[in-house]
């Protein structure tokens, strides 16, 4: 048998080069001629925005391990050092094909469509003068030009912020300048319109276009030189001692004003700038020429997404997809009802979340309902399911909500709602010290008939009603009594010091859920070396961590098959022979974003099929408290599968992983078109379709009316009881 120790590096791809990859799928999403064409700019603006989070994290923290000279090599066998030059050289070559795509795809395709992107060189007179205009009365009084002397400092620059770098003439001896720059005041659109087009066509100009056309106004009696636009991403991690810390709430307050200036990370320059202005950039920064980008096009391409947005280009976006209401909920109208009659799984963004959001809602305006404990790790700004936990404390109800503050570029936003939902009297914990809380849980109490009943609802995906509408997730409704005895005893660990005895049909991170993991893979090991049938499914959003990947390579060799669904990195190397030959990798970067977390094992027939919140990552395993939740009803269990079965045949959307690290299209010769997501979506449609076929209007009403409406029901309810 071959070992899996003797060169473990070359077994391991490295996390961060695995990251790019995944970017790299959604720019070959934005590359891809059958998308439709304001789906590609979306694409494009998805690129930026995750590279921007990638240099402010992942690269600023090994800029930080080599500034501390901190050299041990990772998994892969890459130094710090080697990992930011080979990051260097990848995503230059990524920002090269964005722009190479805007210019020779994206941008002929808006024209062709009407929408134009003008430049100062194609303005007509008419809108000169307009912009002119515009300048004077909405620009101008905006601008703050700062020159830099001896008696004025460079100024500090925002993070993500556009600016304008300038050289101006100081008419003295010859080569002697002085800089200066301006920001681009991002409260103005980014896009502006221009007029005198024809009534079908838009055309636009960059509010930085317009700033450097009239730039010498803000320098009267000097010459302008040059003006080019420049930005800056800066380190954005925050490193917070928790510990030391009296109030956690406002140590991550201060951190976040620090993340306005940390030190700089990239620097993205027009691809003419001047060299002069260049090198002072540069050198004011320190920063290193290799985390210079020349960028040929305008800056930061997350505009794109405001783009998206333009009314009235619908037939060049994806056919509009209305969530569907599971028929549970249809042939039921009160949602609690509902829930005892089985248990019911949502699969999002094809079913509705709205259920999920009426569940808090029903719970928080019903006096049966004793108490609403949740956690929360990232909301929508105007959560339907923050106001019902609002209300329901005001209505006097035991509320208790575990937000975590320290879910990263969301803290502000999660710290606004939790003050909020404080003063209605909801008991608000802000995460544990140490650890995040990132599983997916609400359970209700309720006074039933026959005494106290728990409802329990478990998510792979954050309780935000926006991002489930393209975030592909799973939820699970139950009353089954053990998994409310789980979640009491969960929620009793979260809010003071209890210890579970033991689990009924939970587990969790980071007590357990490591070692139940690998149960479970020698589980499907013992049973191949005894000859049985193995097999394990996975999908994930990440598999990085080290002792979870040499399990597999373990199984793969003892003749179980594994097949990893990994929307982003993955570590583990498929296809090395004598080791991952029984491995398969495959990614599906497609409409919805990838994002439940699903484990299959066969165990010899019987088929454990379970659900989490966790990816196989250490911090998921060792630093968070995560959930791992099975699927016990018989049909559940069999949609589940057929999920996994639907992204294990996906020939449209889905790459596979070679040996190399890189992601390769499905062979579909001799195969179906097969496009997973579309599967789903039609699925779901056609179920509702059926049933609205077979009933004359639908039962689920997701809006209470009023209360009087909603103690009729209950009056209704009691009678069955």
């Amino acid at each position: 048998m071959a070992k899996v120790n003797d060169q473990p590096m070359e077994h391991f791809i490295n996390r961060e080069l695995s990251w790019l990859e995944f970017n790299d799928r959604v720019l070959q999403e934005a590359r891809n001629s059958k998308n439709p064409l304001f789906e590609r700019l979306k694409f494009l603006a998805i690129v930026s925005s995750n590279l921007d989070e990638f240099f402010m994290i992942r690269v600023a923290s090994l800029k930080q391990q080599v500034h501390v000279g901190f050299h041990r090599p990772d998994p892969s066998g890459l130094t710090p050092k080697q990992q930011l030059k080979r990051i260097s050289l990848r995503t230059h070559k990524m920002v090269d094909e964005q722009y190479t795509s805007f210019h020779r795809a994206l941008v002929p395709g808006l024209k062709k469509n009407d929408v134009l992107i003008a430049d100062r060189e194609s303005l007509t007179l008419s809108q000169r003068n307009y912009l002119e205009n515009y300048f004077t009365e909405v620009v101008y009084p905006v601008l703050t030009p700062m020159a830099v002397d001896s008696s004025r400092p460079f100024p500090l620059i925002l993070n993500k912020s556009l600016n304008l770098g300038i050289l101006i003439d100081k008419k003295k001896p010859e080569k002697d300048f002085t800089f200066a720059t301006v920001q681009i005041p991002s409260v103005l659109p980014r896009m502006v319109p221009l007029p005198g087009e024809k009534s079908a066509r838009k055309s636009f100009i960059f509010l930085e276009e317009i700033v450097a056309m009239f730039i010498g106004r803000l320098f009267a009696g000097h010459d302008v030189i040059c003006a080019y636009p420049y930005r800056i991403t800066r380190d954005a991690d925050l490193s917070i001692q928790e510990e030391e810390a009296e109030d956690l709430l406002m140590e991550i307050e201060k951190s976040l004003k620090k993340r306005k200036w940390g030190s700089a990370i990239r620097l993205e320059v027009d691809f003419h700038m001047d060299e002069r202005l260049v090198d002072i950039l540069k050198t004011v920064l320190e920063i290193h020429h290799g985390d210079i980008y020349y960028i040929n096009g305008p800056i930061d391409l997350t505009f794109l997404m405001k783009m998206y947005d333009l009314e009235g280009y619908e037939g060049l976006k994806y056919p509009h997809y209305v969530p569907q209401i599971p028929r549970a909920f249809l042939e039921e109208e009160n949602i609690f009802r509902a829930i005892r009659k089985g248990d019911i799984l949502l699969h999002h963004p094809f079913e509705s979340f709205e259920p999920v959001a009426a569940f808090v809602r029903r719970a928080a305006g019903d006096p049966k309902v004793l108490a609403i404990k949740q956690t929360l790790y990232r909301v929508s700004g105007d959560s339907p399911i923050v106001k019902a936990l609002a209300e329901a404390a005001e209505r006097g109800k035991q509320v208790t909500v575990l937000v975590e503050v320290k879910a990263r570029f969301d803290e502000e936003n999660n710290i606004q709602w939790a003050k909020r939902l404080e003063k209605a009297g909801c008991h608000v914990i802000y995460g544990l010290v140490g650890l995040k809380t990132h599983c997916k849980i609400t359970l209700v109490v309720r006074m039933e008939s026959h005494g106290v009943r728990r409802y329990v609802h478990l998510g792979t995906g954050n309780y935000n009603d926006i991002t489930a509408d393209f975030y592909t997730d799973i939820g699970l409704f139950t009353c089954n009594e053990y998994y409310g005895a789980d979640a009491s005893a969960l929620f009793n660990m979260l809010s003071g010091y209890s210890e579970p005895p033991g689990w009924h049909r939970l587990e969790a991170a980071p007590k357990g859920l490591r070692k139940r993991f690998i149960q479970l893979i020698e589980n499907e090991i013992r049973n191949a070396m005894d000859g049985k049938s193995g097999h394990i499914i996975a999908k994930m959003n990440s598999l990085v961590d080290t002792e979870l990947i040499m399990m597999l390579y373990r199984a793969s060799i003892a003749g179980v098959k594994v097949d990893l669904i990994v929307r982003g990195i993955c570590c583990l190397k498929p296809g090395i022979p004598n080791i991952s030959e029984n491995i398969t990798v495959r990614s599906i970067v497609g409409r919805f974003l990838e994002h439940s977390r699903i484990f299959y094992f066969y165990n010899n027939g019987n088929e454990d099929i379970f659900l989490s919140s966790a990816d196989w990552m250490p911090r998921n395993l060792d630093h968070r408290v995560e959930l791992l939740f099975p699927v016990e009803d018989k049909l559940l269990r069999q949609r589940v599968i057929e999920i996994l079965n639907m992204n294990l045949t996906d020939t449209v959307k889905a790459r596979l992983l070679n040996r190399e690290g890189r992601y390769k299209k499905i062979d579909r010769r001799g195969k179906k078109r097969i496009d997973s997501q579309s599967y789903f979506c039609e699925a779901a449609y056609h179920t509702r379709k059926r049933y609205d076929e077979e009933k004359t209007a639908p039962i689920f009403r997701p809006v209470l009316s009023n209360h009087s409406t909603l103690q009729q029901e209950i009056a209704v309810e009691c009678e069955e009881e």
